[in-house]
């Protein structure tokens, strides 16, 4: 069974004490597939599956009738298929996606100014100003739902609670179009029966560590002792883990979100083994991250490149600056020094990502002397260029071949690569 597919529905349905539960999780409900559903009502009901056909394409978004076969956004789409063979394939419009999340973001923005948007369908909301002129926070979670339908036909679940922790697990916990108020005294009790999956931070590898040690639910979390839950998962993760079994979360709601990284990444039709087309591919990527820097007004101080054979087994390598750049070709430099002894020999590799870490704002003090000056002049002439006459205009040489025709063996790009639906919905990695 799918996580997400609604067979733990828990919704509130009376009065319920909201007085201390001022933040408010809204989450789509399945959103890229519901958008899709506004032009194609003949397919409610039915299994269906947003993302890419071609090669090694993946779900981007599927449809609560495709998860109770076990299908997962992020999975790739041969074994979706393969799980839920019926499934109703569309490629996605990730434009439309972009100006419906900009109309739910509107509704939530004129309920409070203090909304935190999370991602293209969901963000966090303080109501605590708005309780005056619009109600309860229970009352305002309602008003949201059914504007959020009445105008756009879409719905979303919230998670209503005194923690933006809690809030996000309650949305979770109410889909699909749900709503579940966690009240602050009550907010152990509807914690500690939970799997220990329900913890930020347990992924996977960590789930099957604690797993290991006996502890099955938050609740075994919370009472283990911590010199051995340290052990296990180490200081940082250790606590972390406490405070959120316990739940507590003092972090506030913010109006500005400032990126994390900024990068792209490609997973081929075919695998690659021509060290020089790789090479090729890195530079394109570090052009692409260096260039959403830029547009962003952000430098990196890291770089990290990620790497996926063909194995699945996954690599990643980081180099950190002398001094933050949003410069492609030392984006690059740095990732292919990097990639140093991972490839070659006949290494496959499946997938190749570059990111860029440890952002700040650019212009933060000028250097004495810049090395990159000339390249950094060189990228900001083309990020004219392309402004004025459109992307690809001008390329590096070493990515154009006579006749316009791409190099490689990766066929030409299009809406199932990562980066391409990345950059389309404002997403990075």
């Amino acid at each position: 069974m799918s996580k997400q597919d609604g067979s733990s529905r828990q919704v509130t349905t009376g009065p319920v004490d909201d007085s201390a539960t001022p933040i408010l999780h809204v989450d789509m409900d399945a959103f890229f597939v519901s958008v899709e559903l506004l032009s194609r009502p003949d397919l409610r009901g039915k299994p269906v599956l947003v993302g890419g056909t071609a090669g090694r394409g993946v779900v981007a978004a599927a449809s609560y009738e495709a998860r109770r076969f076990g299908v997962n956004s992020a999975m790739p789409m041969s074994i979706a298929l393969q799980r839920c063979p019926n499934a109703v394939v569309l490629r996605g419009d990730y434009a439309s996606y972009a100006r419906y999340s900009e109309q739910v973001m509107g509704i939530f923005g004129e309920i409070t100014p203090l909304v935190e948007p999370l991602s293209i369908d969901e963000a966090f909301l303080d109501v605590s100003g708005a309780r005056r002129l619009h109600g309860s926070p229970t009352e305002i979670a309602w008003t949201i739902r059914e504007r959020v339908h009445a105008e756009t036909g879409l719905t979303c679940s919230i998670g209503v609670a005194a923690t933006k922790y809690v809030a996000k697990v309650a949305s979770s916990r109410a889909k699909p179009d749900g709503m579940l108020v966690v009240p602050a005294a009550d907010t152990i009790a509807f914690l500690h029966p939970l799997p220990v999956s329900a913890l930020w931070g347990v992924g996977r590898v960590t789930e099957d560590s604690l797993l290991r040690l006996g502890l099955r639910t938050v609740g075994d979390v919370a009472a283990m002792p911590h010199d051995a839950l340290e052990r296990a998962v180490g200081p940082a993760l250790a606590a972390r883990l406490e405070r959120l079994a316990n739940g507590i979360d003092p972090r506030d709601v913010h109006t500005t979100r400032v990126e994390k990284s900024i990068g792209h990444e490609n997973t081929f039709g075919h695998d690659l083994t021509d060290p020089d087309e790789i090479r090729r591919e890195l530079l394109r990527l570090s052009d692409n991250v260096a260039v959403r820097l830029r547009k962003a007004g952000l430098v990196g101080r890291t770089v990290v490149l990620k790497l996926r054979y063909g194995d699945f087994r996954t690599v990643t390598r980081s180099r950190t600056l002398a001094e933050p750049t949003d410069v492609a070709r030392r984006i690059y430099d740095e990732a292919s020094d990097a990639l140093a002894g991972l490839v070659g020999d006949g290494a496959r590799v499946r997938l190749i990502g570059v990111r860029a870490e440890h952002l700040r704002p650019s212009g933060g003090g000028a250097m004495l002397w810049d090395p990159d000056e000339e390249w950094r002049d060189a990228e900001r002439t083309i990020d004219e260029v392309t402004a004025k006459f459109g992307k690809g205009a001008v390329r590096p040489a070493t990515l154009v071949r006579p006749g316009g025709e791409r190099r490689g063996n990766r066929p030409p790009r299009g809406p199932d690569d990562d980066d391409a639906a990345a950059a389309a919905a404002g997403w990075g990695w």
